[in-house]
């Protein structure tokens, strides 16, 4: 008999418990509370690293890395993808209660300069959780959104014009920051204060750096900037983590971990969801041989079990039972409370929740590059992506690299000279932008397996890489496509989230009318 739990099935629902916040005081920003930016500010980040992993959720689900696992039914919308206005609706709603958090402390700091790097930090992170929005649903409240009472229903902005001042707000921000270092007094927040970079102010310069090239290079074509050069700190070249203390506890574990591993009582987490066919040919070798991090990645690799989504039992087809910990979780050690302390990307209880990893920051470099937006060297630039993901995926929780996988840096020149013939892998073989950008796309697809799976999700939905092939009978290794989709685009995929129901309550005025999950785009994408 199939299991039938709403949360478990489907997927959809996931945010009560990876997003609950601990401090939740900021209904109205411009009200006075007895919580200061020291407070507010550790509370929030945890916020994020919760957010960040239903965001990793709805771009595993959607974008191609899991696919329905044996055993369970009930996904309706996640097969069909004719998303209702309740699907993913936490990645809205959430999201702006985070935001509140963020504003409240920018409120509180404004032109008090001992403040200065809790207001830049602040300013950074809203800057992040509005490009998430914009990439999810286009067209958000933003100029008249966290306000509070003054402005009970806010206009929606154009999601390019949004962009735009983003990344004004990231200069803002680095200006406040280097403003900072000549301020007597000036407040550095502590490592418990700051759990993503504890103070170190360069990093969070180059944070803000990679974010506004990440803006700019996704709007590229779409929008132009009033500023398009990047201050001299330059960008992340290690992985950016929060971690504010996390541990085997109640509520203290990695939310990613608490969501697919086990919980701290030992008990599994969500089994719902297994790799997807398409996702292993980028290891296996149908595509790519990538032993290295097949191993660090997957469970039982490289027999790892797969699945098309929407591809269910039937008299010819068995689709195999997620195990106890997810598919996402390679040890051989895999006992509830004992498990953990492991490779790939869920690694364990206490580790670091990822916001934007040095791979991550490399690929967008290396496009970047080829478009000319920054002067660097391309191929220097995806090598070191292909590196950093190796490194990041090794790593144990505590960033140290075990007696199963202990030369990170050796495996990918084994990989390089492995898929020597491979233009996904040897840049060399590439001449054009367009076949350049396509490696560059579809290595930061594999590097962000499971990781960030939401910006390679946004990556596909703007350049149509990594590749698939959607004709009638193609197959789970062509593509990653549901076989219930009811999607009329050639790639049978969606094109975005509708708005939650709330904003059709206490919004109607404002909210975009005639969205669709199959015909409305975000600004970026084609």
């Amino acid at each position: 008999m199939k299991k039938i739990t709403a949360m478990i099935l489907s997927g959809l629902v996931l945010f009560a418990s990876s997003c609950s916040k601990q401090l939740d005081i900021n209904k109205n920003p411009n009200s006075a509370t007895s919580a200061t930016p020291e407070l507010i500010l550790p509370q929030a980040l945890n916020y994020t690293a919760g957010l960040l992993n239903s965001f990793n959720t709805y771009g595993a689900q959607v974008g191609g890395y899991s696919a329905n696992a044996g055993g369970y039914g009930g996904f309706g919308t996640a097969f069909t993808y004719n998303f209702a206005s309740g699907d993913y609706g936490g990645l809205f709603t959430s999201s702006y209660d985070l935001l509140n958090d963020y504003q409240t402390i920018i409120n509180q700091s404004h032109g008090v300069p001992t403040y200065n790097y809790y207001n830049a930090m602040a300013k950074v992170m809203k800057a992040m959780h509005f490009q998430l929005l914009v990439d999810t649903y286009n067209d958000v409240p933003y100029s008249e959104a966290l306000k509070g009472a003054g402005v009970l229903n806010p206009k929606y902005d154009a999601a390019a014009n949004i962009y735009k001042d983003l990344t004004v707000q990231l200069d803002s921000a680095i200006t406040l920051f280097n403003a900072g270092a000549s301020v007597t007094g000036i407040k550095v927040p502590s490592a418990t204060q700051d759990g993503l970079f504890g103070g170190n102010v360069t990093k969070w310069k180059q944070f803000a750096n990679t974010l506004k090239l990440r803006i700019i290079v996704r709007a590229n074509g779409k929008t132009t900037f009033a500023n398009s050069t990047f201050s001299t700190d330059g960008f992340l070249t290690s992985d950016a983590m929060i971690n504010p203390g996390y541990t085997r506890d109640n509520g203290r574990q990695n939310p990613k971990w608490n969501t697919w591993g086990w919980s701290y009582t030992g008990s599994a987490g969500n089994k719902a969801w297994m790799p997807t066919t398409y996702a292993l040919t980028f290891y296996n070798g149908v595509k790519i041989n990538d032993n290295g991090r097949g191993k660090a990645s997957f469970y039982q690799y490289p027999s790892t079990p797969t699945n098309q989504l929407g591809q269910e039992t039937n008299s010819t087809v068995t689709i195999t039972p997620s195990p106890e910990g997810s598919f996402w979780f390679p040890s051989t050690e895999r006992t509830g409370t004992s498990a953990g302390n492991s490779t790939g990307a869920l690694k364990g209880p206490n580790a670091g929740m990822p916001v934007l990893t040095a791979a991550e920051s490399y690929f967008i470099q290396a496009e970047a590059a080829v478009k000319g937006i920054i002067t660097a060297n391309d191929a220097t630039l995806f090598n070191n992506g292909i590196v950093a993901s190796f490194k990041y995926l090794y790593a144990l929780p505590d960033g140290t690299y075990g007696t199963l996988l202990p030369d990170p840096t050796g495996d990918a020149a084994t990989y390089l000279t492995a898929n020597a013939s491979s233009a996904l892998v040897n840049y060399s073989l590439n001449t054009t932008s367009a076949q350049k950008t396509e490696a560059i796309i579809t290595q930061k697809w594999v590097a962000l397996n499971f990781v960030n799976s939401d910006q390679s999700w946004n990556d596909y939905r703007r350049t149509g890489y990594p590749r698939i092939i959607s004709t009638a009978g193609a197959t789970g290794a062509q593509t990653f496509a549901s076989k219930y989709s009811e999607s009329t685009r050639p790639d049978r995929l969606p094109t975005r989230l509708l708005y939650p129901p709330s904003e059709g309550s206490y919004n109607s005025v404002n909210v975009p009318k005639g969205i669709t999950p199959f015909t409305s785009l975000i600004f970026w994408a084609q």
